[in-house]
């Protein structure tokens, strides 16, 4: 009897919490009364839930929008607005607090709040319209958002400011690395003389392929000796986990000119690569405003405009530009002022602000933020630094981006990249007519003397003030019908001080994607340019699988059975791919970053004890030819201590990854790259969840092929947040997929619609499809902020 009772007592929760669940999912179908409209605005979702948004007014669009993407997408905005404020602890308490902390340094909400108040009236009507579509959007469902039940906790009204929070939140994804760089590099100059550093930290190397040149600078001469730090061991767990890293480096795009397609119309392509979760980072739609069509991704929260895509008439896409935008100022102090710091501009008193963090289940903390002119107050290895970050620059956030939606021509486009308030980008753009090109996006500081900077900023900030528009570095139209960067370095000559470097790809990326498109022939169709994004040949890593074969010759193998089949596997299970189902790629890989683990693995103990991301791999991603360098020569000042000669150093990386892939009894013929690279996709609030539960909010963990350097970059947690190729003018056989659905809700349709095609590489169109479901919001003179009809009495049911 008890035991029928507790049975009916679960199956009652249970139901309970499907309906919970339904109560909260999206109205996809019907009608809502909507304060604040002009005129009815549609909403027509295909059968993946990708959005068609039709209004007379671009203010009447971005009211949809916000209603949209907060009853898809409430929580995944509520997260970016706390990130980049520093209030993840109201919702989970003190285990966030250590990123709290680091984020409210920042400040950023007191910076968006003083930021509003300097947007113009249009800027501030469009945000106040996008947050009013929220704020409808939310209070429209049912039942709160399922993540709030499962935390606790109750969702806190949209505003203005939170979207300008989360343009921030992608400050501090895209350059959030810079000042761990800074420090990563720090520690070398003090551990290193100037020989050495200039040895380990080449601007450049084979790999890059800037604009303005064809062969880079010669390398720098080997010193004699090496650093004292030089080849003392790492921690053991430290090797395997280096072994098995994917570098978190994204993004390509590129345009072919219309010299070169079937249309005569430019092709542009864009995959960022993103950390992925679910939902995914970006939120597919077009909008229809009057006669115009805008089509692409948006950033539920952010300002409502679409960060990549097409108008009609001229496409544009995105890459970061890992260019170098913060200074870490050393700051003096003098104990006879002991409430004075010493900068570059002399003495003066820090103002200081108590910042109060709320967190669940715990007392409020008090956080004191010092901040001069230059920037907030950081203690670094016992010492102050300012932040003197670009991301503080009021103009450093504005609305200029939803300009491109009216752009009509290749210059228009530049010259509003050249004004974007985002985070500087590669921007690639092409029009209608064929024209491609080139800028930079995004706020640029005037570095007019980079020569001799720290990069732990001794010297002092190296800007005051922005690079004015007029003189951001152009690419247009070049000879050869096409432009493509990689988060490589794009300048080496003049402009290039105004980029800097802030961690710029290896190259070996870039260096693929150019070739691949130079091999294009013929008149260019978008399915052909597409296709280039799932280039997962691995050039790159081929040069290590050769120098490994080379090094275990009979000699090496005579004894060592395991040896044996490493070479076999390098041999036999190898096709030029890093394709699941190749050992032979995961055993050149793991070889080429054991070796890192040998040479580097003490010195990245020591950086990371400053700060957890600070590592020689950060500090330079030319690091493998700098040992490839070495292995060439094989100087005897280099030769760590411990190892006969060079030889013996190699094969003891050899060994080393032979015990790490079969340390648990697996066999080496096992360790399949798709072993690996298995996908480990899921929402943030499954850690919560009781094992059994997480596959619930997960992607299968399929396995991946694709790796870093080369186009197609993949791991299980970062890689191609999207894929998209479009042609102005002929949106209708543009091509996209993303890892993740429209949705954030498992028990929507839209949850994980597309996420098999992208594991794939089967591509879907980017415009909406036949209309499935349609919601019309229509005006209402006198509503609440739910769309309630006060008039009337009457509010219209979601349904789903």
């Amino acid at each position: 009897m008890w035991l029928s009772i507790l049975v009916a007592l679960a199956a009652l929760l249970l139901l309970a919490a499907v309906l919970y669940l339904r109560a909260s999912l999206a109205q996809l179908d019907g009608e809502q009364w909507a304060p604040k409209l002009a005129a009815s605005v549609t909403v027509a979702r295909d059968a993946r839930g990708v959005p068609l948004v039709s209004a007379g007014d671009r203010l009447d669009a971005a009211y949809a929008v916000g209603f949209v993407h907060a009853q898809e997408r409430f929580f995944q905005m509520d997260l970016l607005r706390r990130t980049a404020a520093g209030e993840l602890a109201e919702l989970f308490g003190p285990r966030v607090l250590p990123l709290d902390r680091s984020h409210r340094l920042h400040r950023f909400r007191a910076r968006a709040e003083q930021r509003l108040a300097s947007l113009s009236l249009s800027e501030r009507e469009l945000l106040d319209r996008y947050t009013a579509g929220v704020n409808h959007g939310l209070s429209g469902l049912r039942a709160k958002p399922f993540e709030y039940a499962l935390t606790r906790t109750s969702p806190r009204p949209w505003s203005n400011a939170d979207s300008l929070l989360v343009v921030w939140a992608m400050f501090l994804d895209l350059q959030g690395n810079l000042g761990p760089r800074a420090q990563a590099r720090g520690w070398l100059r003090a551990h290193s003389t100037a020989e050495q550093l200039s040895f380990l930290l080449p601007e450049v190397s084979e790999w890059d392929q800037p604009f303005d040149a064809g062969v880079p600078a010669p390398a720098q001469p080997i010193p004699a000796r090496a650093p004292v730090w030089w080849g003392r061991p790492g921690d053991a767990p430290e090797r395997l986990a280096l072994a098995n890293v994917v570098d978190a480096v994204g993004s390509n795009n590129f345009a072919l000119a219309g010299a070169r397609t079937a249309t005569g119309a430019a092709i542009v392509s864009d995959d960022m690569h993103l950390g992925l979760q679910l939902p995914n980072t970006w939120y597919l739609l077009a909008m229809r405003i009057g006669p115009e069509r805008i089509a692409g991704v948006t950033l539920p929260g952010a300002p409502p405009f679409i960060i990549a895509g097409s108008n009609g008439h001229v496409a544009w896409a995105l890459t970061n530009s890992k260019g170098d935008y913060l200074d870490l100022v050393a700051l003096a102090q003098d104990p006879t002022r002991p409430d004075e710091v010493r900068t570059t501009d002399g003495w003066e008193r820090p103002v200081e602000t108590v910042e109060r963090i709320r967190v669940k289940g715990a007392d409020d903390e008090r956080l004191v933020v010092r901040e001069t002119r230059l920037g907030p107050i950081q203690t670094i290895g016992g010492r102050p630094f300012a932040l003197h970050w670009i991301a503080y620059d009021p103009a450093a956030i504005n609305l200029n981006h939803m300009k491109l939606e009216r752009a009509t021509t290749l210059d228009e486009a530049l010259t509003i990249a050249n004004s974007d308030g985002i985070p500087a980008q590669n921007f690639v753009a092409g029009d209608e007519h064929g024209n491609i090109g080139w800028t930079i996006a995004g706020m640029l500081p005037q570095r007019d003397d980079r020569a001799g900077t720290s990069p732990l900023g001794d010297r002092g900030p190296t800007w005051h003030r922005l690079l004015p528009p007029e003189r951001y570095p152009r690419r247009v139209n070049p000879l050869n019908g096409q432009l493509s960067t990689a988060n490589n370095r794009q300048l080496i000559g003049d402009g290039a001080q105004h980029i800097g470097d802030g961690g710029f790809d290896l190259g070996a990326r870039q260096h693929q994607l150019r070739q691949d498109l130079a091999a294009l022939k013929g008149r260019i169709g978008i399915p052909a340019a597409y296709r280039v994004a799932l280039d997962d040949r691995a050039l790159f890593i081929a040069r290590w699988r050769e120098r490994a074969l080379a090094l275990l010759d009979p000699a090496a193998l005579r004894g060592h059975p395991q040896r044996a089949e490493f070479r076999r596997l390098l041999e036999l299970s190898w096709n030029g791919h890093a394709s699941t189902d190749s050992v032979g790629y995961r055993l050149a890989r793991a070889y080429m970053w054991s070796l890192h683990a040998l040479l580097f693995g003490g010195a990245d103990r020591e950086m990371t004890a400053g700060d957890p991301k600070a590592n020689m791999a950060l500090a330079s991603s030319r690091w493998p030819v700098v040992v490839a360098r070495l292995l060439d020569a094989q100087p005897a000042g280099w030769l760590p201590a411990g190892y006969a000669d060079w030889r013996a150093l190699q094969l003891a990386s050899v060994d080393q990854v032979i015990g790490d892939l079969t340390s648990g009894g697996q066999s080496l013929a096992a360790a399949a790259w798709g072993e690996r690279n298995r996908a480990s996709i899921e929402h943030p609030i499954s850690a919560s969840l009781p094992r059994f539960l997480r596959t619930w909010l997960a992607v299968p963990d399929d396995p991946l092929p694709g790796d870093a350097n080369m186009p197609r970059v993949a791991g299980p947690r970062f890689g191609q947040s999207e894929r998209m190729t479009l042609s102005p003018g002929h949106e209708e056989q543009a091509l996209f997929d993303m890892p993740g659905g429209q949705s954030g809700h498992p028990l929507s349709p839209f949850f994980l619609a597309g996420h098999a095609d992208w594991v794939n590489g089967m591509p879907s169109p980017l415009l909406p499809g036949k209309a499935r479901y349609t919601l019309t919001l229509m005006p209402c003179l006198v509503c609440d902020a739910g769309g309630s009809a006060a008039t009337t009495g009457e509010r219209h049911a979601p349904s789903t």
